[in-house]
């Protein structure tokens, strides 16, 4: 399980992205990149993490289900992830 404060940190910058997202498309097109050099760091897509949904854990992050590997391989061996078998694992 993830920190909270690791969690809050991610949320934050979400929202920053999202505050942030067109002006720096306008900076972009126009290619003024010192006045986006002086936008937040976190504001930038790429500092966003990928997190689980139910533990917080950023490692071995499935995209497609949005769960990390862990909690995916739990949920396919309880059967809540309709069309997965176990196999060998």
């Amino acid at each position: 399980m993830a920190k909270e404060s690791m969690i809050a940190r991610e949320v934050k910058r979400a929202k920053l992205v999202e505050k942030y997202a067109e002006k720096r498309a306008k900076l972009k097109a126009d290619r003024n990149y010192v006045a986006l050099s002086r936008l937040p760091k976190n504001s930038n897509p790429n500092r966003k993490h990928n997190r689980c949904k139910l533990t917080g854990r950023s490692r071995g992050y499935m995209r497609q289900f949005g769960v990390s590997r862990i909690t995916f391989r739990e949920m396919a061996s309880f059967g809540l992830i309709p069309g997965v078998k176990k196999a060998s694992w």
